[in-house]
């Protein structure tokens, strides 16, 4: 039976990342990595992701910053597309990867610029109906 700090996290993490995608990560989960979906949901999204002491949008600039550090393209999209859900302007992402391109690095930078480009891209086929 689910804690009730694993449905906390549940919910933000779907509001954050989408529904589609954390449907897919439970549901695809196995025996193997199930305990660890489970783990990832109840304490990254419910017990941290859960505090009142950051706001979404800061969580999100936060996540950028580190998974550019890290050099974790796919993770980092995945928040990217995330911050705009939660409500991150352009403008302040521009500004948080010019950040990282002082403190971790310009291949980071780089990389972090090119994946937003491509996600901001998608999004604007996407509105202008170009994704059917």
């Amino acid at each position: 039976m689910p804690s009730e700090m694993f449905e906390k996290g549940l919910k933000i993490r779907t509001e954050v990342l989408g529904e589609e995608y954390v449907q897919r990560a439970i549901k695809g989960s196995n025996e193997f990595n199930q305990d660890f979906q489970e783990f990832m949901t109840e304490y990254c999204w419910g017990a941290v992701w859960g505090r009142p002491g950051l706001s979404r949008k800061q969580r999100s600039l936060n996540n950028l910053c580190m998974l550019a550090a890290l050099n974790r393209p796919a993770e980092f999209e995945m928040h990217f597309r995330g911050a705009l859900r939660n409500g991150c302007s352009v403008e302040e992402i521009k500004e948080t990867l010019l950040q990282i391109g002082i403190y971790c690095g310009v291949p980071a930078a780089v990389e972090a610029f090119r994946i937003g480009r491509r996600v901001m891209d998608e999004l604007e086929a996407a509105e202008a109906g170009g994704d059917d």
